[in-house]
């Protein structure tokens, strides 16, 4: 087994709900992302968050390379919690130290986490050895805690938008390196 799992987030959008499109700069963003996947990456399948900003940042990609996107409800942002908490920054933090804390109406970060652990295993399952992911920061900071304890909310805090991650997963390894340069 062989699998290139490029993970990205998205680029910059208008805000957090499910259909925040995304800024003048976001669509400049996505063109220039569509630039750097098609100067040297292989990709033979795409599976994107149902969100709005998500879709919208592998579209040029998508109509550059004749790719259909596949929408995947599990590659969805974590939510938090259904109340407004004005001090949410520390919140989430607790939440990467208590992997099972949950506030009302959010996820914890193992299910969270589980969920999307469960996309990549079906893409390792599956036929194709070069697959695009595209979700959010939460859910990808908690992918990437996944095969490496130390990336945690420091880390996710260094995330860009938009971001490049490539998951290299052979039998018996599993290592991950940024892609994105940022600026």
């Amino acid at each position: 087994m062989n699998k290139n799992i490029y993970i990205i987030r998205h680029c910059e959008a208008e805000g957090q709900s499910s259909d925040s499109p995304l800024t003048e700069k976001g669509v400049i963003q996505a063109n220039e992302l569509s630039n750097f996947l098609s100067s040297d990456i292989k990709v033979d399948r795409i599976i994107s968050s149902p969100f709005l900003r998500a879709i919208q940042t592998i579209r040029p990609f998508v109509e550059n390379n004749n790719i259909e996107i596949e929408l995947d409800s599990r590659l969805s942002e974590r939510v938090l919690s259904s109340t407004f908490f004005p001090d949410w920054m520390e919140k989430l933090e607790a939440t990467f130290r208590r992997m099972d804390l949950k506030y009302e109406g959010g996820e914890s970060s193992n299910e969270a986490r589980n969920r999307i652990v469960e996309v990549v295993n079906d893409i390792v399952e599956g036929n194709s050895d070069n697959t695009i992911i595209v979700a959010h920061g939460g859910v990808i900071s908690l992918l990437l805690n996944h095969y490496d304890n130390n990336f945690g909310f420091e880390q996710w805090k260094t995330l860009s938008n938009p971001d490049v991650y490539l998951l290299h997963l052979t039998k018996n390894d599993a290592h991950y390196k940024r892609l994105w340069k940022v600026d």
